[in-house]
């Protein structure tokens, strides 16, 4: 699976091959990631465990569903092993269901509101996408709720994916009819848990994307993190409990790093700006959202973090001084 621009670490401890899924490690690391820079030159504490047990939580939860997900077990505090698949070669062209045990190169989107900081706004702005698209008639609020869920599908192994059509990403992941639409409907069919959940504890789940292997036997099956805050868009009261926080900050100061127009000027990653370093005030408010929406999620007191409410009303303090 590829880790570059990730959060995690991977240790192989057994190679995929044609015939058989290979055993990883991931360790869930404190970095976080904006603007597909890669990771951000600040750490924060407490982040990696969070997110490991958001997703230990959401796998266990999705595969009592009825989802087949990659997890195989929680290495306490912040690594999980999974299957572990081939990574497709960009270069080669699709790999299809017969060539088995491979990683199927595209995204699938969802969502369920449009908060501020979607990129439904900013690309309806450009005219990259129409009101209709969306399955609306005009142009939606910044918070607007959708009647029904938008699917939604994008690259994940160029250096700034990019959003694709049904067609085209159907394409891509060497899917049938019936493969491709298994893959929608397991994409609703997780978004509906995930949400739900979120609903229970107060939570709005406004968009989040899954991802997939192709098994050795021709199965989907969810990998990566579902419905932690490093995949989804989660929010209380109104407050973004996640990066985009930190994404926010950047772009309010005129810091933003312009990667999608680095790379189409062909500049090359060490001649790259290095981002600025975050205000020392934003990393234990940041490490009390990430630990205590973690606790809010799963129901684990495993740190000594205040409630949510009190977590994110520290973010909106810190946001509005």
């Amino acid at each position: 699976m590829p880790v570059l621009h990730s959060t995690k670490n991977l240790e192989i401890i057994e190679p995929p091959t044609t015939t058989s899924e290979g055993v990883g490690i991931f360790e869930y690391t404190d970095n976080y990631t904006v603007f597909h820079y890669g990771r951000m030159p600040d750490l924060i504490p407490g982040k990696g465990e969070a997110i490991c047990r958001m997703a230990v939580f959401n796998f266990t939860m999705l595969e009592a569903a009825g989802v087949t997900t990659h997890f195989r077990r929680f290495i306490a505090p912040n690594r999980i092993e999974f299957v572990l698949a081939r990574v497709p070669d960009p270069d080669a062209g699709p790999l299809t269901p017969e060539a088995g045990n491979y990683l199927i190169p595209v995204q699938v989107l969802f969502r369920n509101e449009l908060p501020q900081g979607s990129s439904v706004h900013r690309r309806l702005a450009v005219g990259a996408l129409t009101p209709a698209q969306v399955g609306l008639r005009g142009i939606p609020a910044v918070g607007e709720k959708l009647q029904h869920p938008l699917i939604e599908y994008a690259t994940m192994l160029e250096d700034v994916n990019r959003f694709i059509n049904g067609p085209e990403a159907q394409c891509l992941a060497g899917l049938s009819d019936k493969q491709f639409q298994e893959m929608c409907d397991t994409t609703i069919k997780v978004n509906e848990i995930l949400t739900g959940h979120a609903r229970e504890l107060g939570l709005s789940h406004s968009d989040g994307k899954v991802e997939y292997l192709m098994s050795s036997d021709a199965r989907l099956v969810v990998a990566d993190s579902p419905g932690t805050p490093d995949e989804s868009r989660l929010m209380f009261n109104g407050v973004h409990c996640g990066k985009q926080v930190l994404r926010n900050w950047y772009v309010e100061n005129g810091l933003e790093v312009p990667v999608g127009k680095l790379v189409a000027e062909g500049v090359p990653r060490s001649r790259w700006p290095q981002p600025a370093l975050l205000p020392p005030g934003f990393l234990p408010v940041m490490s009390d959202l990430y630990q205590s929406l973690s606790q809010t999620w799963t129901g684990e007191r495993y740190c000594n973090a205040p409630d949510l409410r009190t977590a994110t009303q520290a973010v909106a303090r810190l946001i509005n001084q």
